[in-house]
């Protein structure tokens, strides 16, 4: 009767208590219809999570290179927007693509200011917010988006290479000028890929001085010449030079000193301004996520007493070595037991990026046999369990429907060597040829002094490392 009036008293004061037990209630299900069957099921999984990718901090206004007001997005405001700046980024890829990020709020930003590091040891994970695309930067500020903004199509057959000899027919030379990104009175720039030797000897015919002088002349008497090299291997930008001055002065910005002996400061700026930027896919990852390599290279001859290789020198003082500077930076999350990096060399010596990533950094460039050997051997090419950096939680790899894997990508059973000039900053060699040589007392013609100081190029990866970027470009499972 007691239990009674209190439950009546419950109800009326519209109080209703709910005894559950202690077993844990049912998950949440729902109702499905499969062929006209109704049943339950557990509810659809939102989507999956995206891997994700770091641009460098922003430098800062102006973007080297470019021009304000280019794009319509700076103006002549002294800022850059978001938008801006990763377009800037990824100038290869099509604006359409990176709006669609911006619009489906893929895109953020680490939050300014000092950073939660108890939080990110113990979960792994990075604050960050989501970002429009005309919020404008500032200096140092760091953009993460998903690697998917990069995806590339790729070519159903290899590129091919010019046979070798020395005079290439019409299809050669149509191949090769389709290689040229960037041509004025001065320079030549190609995207060079890989396979292709640069500098021939008396066995090799197909090199690229060789076919340069020959399919490259566009009109003048003689050939583009180089003015730096590129491993075999390797590809990416290759900058060559059109005449006798041009090529004097590109020896110089590509030596040590950049250039940096002349009386005129905006020259010196810009060879300041100068540099290169590579993207490798390296075997491991780095302890650190970025930082300088200065570690000085020495040359070794092999027992065979032909064969030369470059090592970390040993600072005993008996051996001659050669100072090196590389930067690097992790782009983001590890595919296959492999990361990718951004580097940056600041001195130009022989195998020295291969050489820092393997001996100096403990991670050698995916293909490099020469250099990471024991590593290749050691390395398990199958699907692995890696950690994704922002959430730091463990994922496996889900490889595409219909992609050709065997074309030297990081899947296949002999990788090619992954490493490729992705960007180069120059002085506007043609401005600076007039601007050096005029006389004091000489007018500098309009269309010349509006020309930029510096020039900015970016080449796409060659087909094997698409591939292997889309690999990881696609959804985690």
């Amino acid at each position: 009767m007691w239990k009674a009036k209190t439950c009546f008293r419950q109800i009326f004061l519209g109080v209703v208590t709910r005894r559950y037990s202690r077993v844990a209630p049912p998950p949440s299900s729902v109702i499905r219809v499969t062929n006209n069957i109704a049943h339950l099921g557990p509810p659809k999984q939102g989507p999956l999570p995206r891997q994700l990718i770091s641009l460098p901090p922003f430098p800062g206004y102006p973007l080297p290179g470019k021009n304000a007001g280019v794009d319509g997005d700076e103006g002549d405001s002294g800022h850059v927007t978001a938008i801006s700046w990763v377009k800037y980024y990824f100038e290869e890829i099509h604006d359409k693509a990176i709006q669609t990020h911006f619009t489906k709020g893929l895109v953020q930003m680490e939050f300014r200011g000092r950073r939660d590091t108890s939080r990110e040891k113990e979960d792994g994970a990075i604050p960050m917010r989501k970002i429009k695309h005309n919020e404008v930067m500032e200096i140092g500020d760091k953009i993460w988006l998903p690697v998917s903004i990069a995806e590339m199509r790729i070519s159903k057959r290899y590129d091919t290479i010019p046979s070798g000899t020395l005079y290439p027919n019409a299809d050669e030379i149509a191949y090769l000028q389709r290689l040229v990104r960037f041509k004025d009175s001065a320079i030549i720039v190609l995207n060079k890929p890989p396979k292709l030797p640069v500098k021939g000897n008396v066995p090799i015919h197909n090199s690229m001085d060789a076919l340069a002088a020959a399919a490259l002349s566009f009109g003048k008497d003689e050939g583009p010449r180089l003015v730096h090299r590129l491993d075999r291997e390797t590809s990416g930008l290759l900058v060559m030079g059109r005449s006798k001055e041009s090529i004097d002065y590109l020896h110089s910005v590509f030596s040590d000193y950049k250039g940096r002996n002349s009386s005129c400061k905006a020259w010196n700026k810009a060879c300041e301004a100068m540099y290169q930027q590579y993207w490798a896919l390296v075997i491991g990852s780095p302890k650190k996520k970025e930082g300088l390599i200065s570690a000085p290279l020495s040359k070794v001859l092999l027992d065979d007493g032909k064969t030369d290789r470059v090592v970390l020198a040993q600072g005993s003082g008996f051996e001659a070595s050669q100072e090196a500077i590389t930067e690097y930076r992790v782009l983001g999350p590890m595919i296959n037991g492999c990361s990718w990096l951004e580097l940056r060399p600041i001195t130009s010596r022989k195998h020295q990026l291969r050489v820092h990533c393997a001996e100096a950094l403990g991670t050698p460039i995916v293909g490099d046999y020469k250099y990471g050997w024991f590593v290749h051997k050691r390395w398990k090419q199958m699907p692995q369990v890696d950690i994704e950096p922002t959430t730091g939680k463990p994922y496996k790899l889900r490889r595409p429907k219909g992609l050709d894997v065997q074309k030297g990508s990081v899947l296949s059973k002999v990788p090619l060597l992954h490493l490729h000039c992705r960007e180069m900053v120059l002085p506007n060699i043609a401005k600076f040829l007039h601007v050096l040589n005029q006389q004091e007392t000489e007018p500098l013609y309009t269309g010349i002094i509006d020309k930029p100081d510096l020039l900015r190029f970016v080449a796409s990866m060659p087909s094997h490392m698409k591939i292997s970027w889309n690999l990881m470009s696609s959804y985690l499972v």
